[in-house]
């Protein structure tokens, strides 16, 4: 019996904190919205301003504040797990930037998004505050004024005993709707963004085509230096223990009539050496395409590397499905060598990595506690694995101030 409930327990737990975290993002969207609306009161004022001939130097700080502002709507859209890129934009001048189509398509959102994403999020927040308020309420009623005594965010009275009964049945409703309802709300909430703060439609590729050409430049150099270290490995390893092997096979044929104790030692040595041989080449192999992770999938072959870091790790991973080959031998590269990082350099004492499949997009981040300071430059691998990461058309974001945290954001296109 035990066994059957188990499922639909770890389900309830999932979804509520799927519902916590939509909740999350739902206020942050509201909390944009009142943001966005006092920013078109701002915006309305610079454009009477702008139209009276004195308000010319307000435009550009003005147009800045909007971008910084639909910047943060998209990087919370991505965090939901929504491919939204910037658009390309004009240059020139205040009044090319106010024509800019891109420009009216965010002043377009920021009213939106000022009124109904506002009105969404604090219908979110209402609902739990309800629910908590109203459940509670047959317990503590009775201690505040009359004036305070009220069910339904203040709409239904409850002076009596009687009435505050009710308080549960509303606070279980409004809970109901809290659970059931709020992701869908910050669905509604998003659309907005997904409409107008992506690229405008019809515009020109050449941006995203210099960039293909760059990522494609990258790929190119990322493969040439693959190909220059496993020339290296094989030549400075396995292929200088083969070559011992045969001088010693070659001793101890000599020594098979005049001294058979001493051509086996010399096998034996042999033996040891080819051992060492198949070793490197193990470990050769290994690094192009891991094995463990044909065997185990990239669940198994992480929490693998997670258990044999030296630094304690915590690894969280929602990978429902199998990725392409390449995209999940980058992102076990890219936790190898993060974690190995973590263990050399940052002096941390707990590290953390998570993995997720997010709208056709595999997302790892490896964060620890250290001294921070990490530099790509610094020959401590970051630049491997950024330049591995852009040669799938990734993105890899690094932060890590002095005196740390440090934290490393890689995103994966996983493709159609």
């Amino acid at each position: 019996m035990n066994s059957e409930l188990a499922p639909i327990g770890r389900g309830f737990v999932t979804r509520l904190r799927a519902v916590a975290r939509a909740t999350v993002y739902a206020a942050y969207g509201a909390w944009l919205g009142l943001v966005a609306i006092l920013s078109l009161t701002v915006g309305l004022l610079v454009a009477v301003l702008w139209f009276l001939r004195v308000g010319r130097p307000l435009v550009l700080p003005a147009l800045g504040w909007l971008r910084g502002l639909t910047d943060a709507e998209r990087r919370r859209l991505r965090r939901l797990g929504h491919a939204v890129d910037a658009p390309a934009r004009l240059d020139g001048g205040p009044e090319e930037q106010v024509m800019d189509p891109a420009t009216r398509r965010e002043l377009g959102w920021l009213l939106v998004h000022g009124t109904a994403g506002l009105l969404l999020g604090a219908i979110v927040l209402q609902l739990l505050l309800i629910a908590v308020h109203d459940l509670t309420y047959p317990l503590w009623w009775s201690e505040v004024g009359a004036g305070e005594r009220t069910l339904l965010n203040g709409l239904v009275p409850a002076n009596s005993p009687e009435s505050a009964r009710w308080g549960p049945v509303i606070g279980l409703a409004a809970l109901v709707l809290w659970f059931v309802g709020t992701p869908r709300l910050l669905a509604w909430q998003a659309r907005p963004g997904l409409a107008l703060l992506g690229p405008v439609p019809g515009t020109d590729l050449t941006a995203r085509v210099a960039e293909l050409t760059a990522t494609r430049a990258a790929a190119l150099d990322a493969h040439a230096i693959e190909l220059r270290r496993i020339e290296r490995a094989l030549h400075d390893g396995a292929q200088n223990r083969v070559v011992g092997v045969a001088v010693l096979i070659g001793a101890a044929r000599r020594e098979v009539d005049r001294d058979p104790e001493r051509a086996h030692e010399i096998l034996a040595r042999a033996q040891d050496t080819t051992e060492e041989a198949l070793a490197e080449l193990r470990a050769v192999v290994r690094s192009i395409l891991p094995p463990v992770l044909e065997d185990r999938g990239l669940e198994g072959a992480l929490g693998a590397l997670a258990a044999d870091c030296a630094v304690p790790c915590t690894i969280s991973i929602h990978v429902p499905v199998r990725c392409p080959a390449s995209v999940e031998a980058t992102a076990y590269f890219v936790v190898a060598e993060s974690l190995t990082n973590v263990a050399r350099h940052s002096a941390a004492r707990h590290a953390e990595v998570e993995v997720r499949l997010v709208a056709g997009t595999l997302r790892v981040r490896v964060a620890d506690d250290g001294r921070g300071g990490a530099d790509p430059a610094a020959g401590s691998g970051l630049a491997g694995i950024i330049r591995r990461v852009e040669a799938l058309d990734g993105t890899a974001r690094l932060t890590s101030p002095p005196g740390g945290p440090t934290e490393l954001e890689v995103e994966l296109p996983c493709g159609s």
